[in-house]
């Protein structure tokens, strides 16, 4: 019991990061080492001064609705570990983590909403005049879909998880 504890909390963890991660760096969307944008900003490179000037990405319903879905599974996340943390010294044996489960799955559900329309609107959300087939994806749109079957399967993991001791 306490091996299979460790290691739901440790998955909560990892995926809390990685989704934390995903919604908060620069590298949704790249064109080479030149240029890249993420949920809030679109940064270039300037080989004259060698830094990196980065300027407030162009707002779309689209943007808003990937930066709202992103925000709102680090938070429901955020609230599931709070209380399984709660529920794990206040619950009676037996008990089952419901809440717990059903916030990491609405958790997935909205990142996985989120990369969902990002990938189907990323031309409206990019709003670029290059073609879109001279960049690519970057880590942190990568990352938020390995996040969406980690919350998943951790959401299912605590709806089963019965409090032993």
């Amino acid at each position: 019991m306490a091996f299979l504890l460790m290691t739901v909390t440790v998955l909560h963890l990892v995926t809390l990061a990685m989704l934390f991660i995903a919604t908060m760096e620069k590298s949704w969307y790249s064109w080479g080492d030149r240029e890249n944008t993420d949920l809030w900003y679109k940064c270039t490179f300037e080989n004259s001064t060698g830094t990196r000037v980065c300027a407030t990405a162009r707002e779309s319903d689209w943007l808003q609705s990937v930066q709202a879905l992103m925000i709102l599974s680090v938070v429901l996340s955020s609230i599931s570990f709070m209380v399984f943390l709660c529920q794990l010294f206040t619950m009676s044996k037996g008990g089952l983590f419901y809440f717990t489960g059903l916030c990491q799955l609405f958790a997935g559900f909205a990142a996985f909403a989120a990369v969902l329309i990002y990938t189907f609107q990323r031309k409206a959300i990019l709003q670029d005049p290059r073609e879109l087939e001279m960049g690519h994806f970057g880590y942190c749109y990568i990352l938020a879909w390995v996040c969406v079957p980690l919350l998943l399967v951790s959401g299912g993991l605590y709806v089963h998880l019965r409090k032993r001791v």
